[in-house]
């Protein structure tokens, strides 16, 4: 298991119960939306409320400890802070995983073609997941 106390304090945020708890759900998911996030949050905190998930992954995504990933035709979803990497999507079960694609010759040419200053890219597949595809 990581040491996420280390890892959270690494990224200025103060440890907290609710924090830890958040870390470790997005670890073992690996992609999570925030109604999947409260419904597990809400089995390991009685009172926790929407708004305080908000608030912490609003802070966790400031201070670079998890990034949100935006998907087309699903919500968005919050990972652990990675290096870059692609994403596939299943279209009917809208499971989301990630795949190690080199977008570095992809990025360089659009940056040598175009007059677009480029911040970021991202790519995403969309398909069948193997468990759709068997089924």
């Amino acid at each position: 298991m990581m040491n996420y106390s280390i890892i959270l304090k690494e990224h200025d945020l103060k440890v907290t119960p609710q924090r830890l708890a958040i870390a470790d759900i997005i670890n073992v998911n690996g992609h999570v939306t925030i109604d999947f996030l409260y419904a597990l949050m809400a089995k390991k905190f009685d009172s926790i409320s929407l708004a305080t998930i908000y608030k912490n992954i609003n802070l966790m995504l400031k201070n670079s400890f998890i990034q949100e990933v935006s998907l087309p035709q699903v919500k968005n979803v919050y990972e652990l802070t990675k290096a870059s990497h692609s994403h596939l999507v299943c279209s009917k079960c809208l499971r989301v995983e990630d795949i190690d694609i080199d977008l570095d010759s992809s990025f360089k040419t659009v940056t040598k073609t175009t007059e677009f200053s480029i911040d970021s890219a991202s790519l995403v597949f969309n398909g069948l997941c193997i468990d759709c595809k068997d089924n």
